[in-house]
């Protein structure tokens, strides 16, 4: 049986998140918590954290500095999620959350932050000398991708396709030029897909342009999701599969993109299902998420 893969999520924007609890609030007037709590977010280290939570290893790979860096850091050795930061000398981006179960969730998220050259370098040189059949998800934004800073960056990430395995869950930038690349799979929502179609085609069918990216893309699987309606699948090689999640009741649909994610590469790399089984496997535990007000903390089917 041959060893498991290194699993390394890399994230490009984290954030040092603050939730505050209420009760019913109104905008225009002092509003007290309840309760206060700190997390760690970015698409990656929920990408980790879920994987943890599966039983698969995962390292979240990172760019923080500060004072917030420095509490993004304490959380995660707090909860044991293992990570490599690269240090920036900005402030880790921070954001708040207000929550309340009488009023719609409300993000408010502080400015982007490009990382400097130094911790670029860093990342790339540490991409670099990973050995060969490796696992890299890159998740969510990278601030700064198409300026020189990333360069070296980019050029990592091109060697990784040509010796390890890459995935991508992301937007932007990042996202038109890694479609021109064989990526193993990508995930995104219906809104990032659509924007690679001209405005006289988006009246088209997923499932036929699926079918046209498939034509025009070297990517070799795509998920397409839709918040809390179905999910579409390009498998390698297949036609494209509609697939329903389980309904619930929604709290916070904060993360359940990413713990479907984590799903699927713990499917895919650990389970070694197929694409289609992989989604199926996924999506109930997305909606499980959607269904409670943090990001994976649900509680796990006993089946799994």
């Amino acid at each position: 049986m041959s060893a498991r893969p290194a699993i390394f999520t890399l994230t490009g924007n984290l954030l040092a998140e603050r939730t505050l609890e209420f009760g019913p609030w109104q905008i225009g007037s002092t509003q007290r918590a309840l309760h206060e709590s700190f997390h760690t977010r970015g698409k990656g280290v929920n990408v980790t954290k879920m994987l943890q939570r599966l039983g698969t290893a995962s390292t979240a790979l990172l760019f923080a500095g500060g004072p917030s860096g420095e509490e993004c850091e304490a959380w995660l050795r707090q909860h044991e999620l293992p990570y490599r930061c690269f240090a920036i000398n900005a402030g880790t981006r921070t954001g708040t959350v207000i929550w309340s179960e009488q009023v719609p969730e409300t993000t408010f998220l502080g400015p982007d932050v490009i990382p400097d050259d130094e911790a670029v370098r860093a990342c790339a040189n540490f991409l670099n000398a990973q050995p060969d059949d490796q696992v890299l998800a890159l998740c969510g934004s990278f601030p700064g991708w198409d300026e020189l800073v990333y360069a070296p960056l980019r050029s990592a990430i091109d060697r990784w396709i040509d010796r390890g395995r890459l995935f991508a869950d992301v937007y932007g930038p990042p996202l038109k030029s890694l479609v021109e690349r064989p990526l193993e799979l990508i995930k995104i929502n219906q809104q990032e897909f659509a924007a690679f179609f001209p405005a006289t085609e988006r009246a088209v069918s997923t499932e036929q342009r699926l079918r046209a990216m498939s034509q025009r893309s070297p990517v070799k699987q795509w998920v397409i999701s839709n918040g809390p309606r179905s999910v579409w699948v390009l498998p390698r090689r297949g036609d494209p599969i509609e697939i329903a999640p389980p309904p619930v009741k929604e709290v916070s649909p904060t993360g359940s993109g990413d713990v479907l994610f984590a799903a699927i590469l713990h499917a895919l790399l650990i389970r070694g299902t197929s694409l289609v089984e992989a989604v199926d496997f996924g999506l109930p535990l997305a909606s499980a998420n959607a269904a409670h007000p943090s990001v994976a903390d649900f509680v796990l089917p006993a089946n799994l």
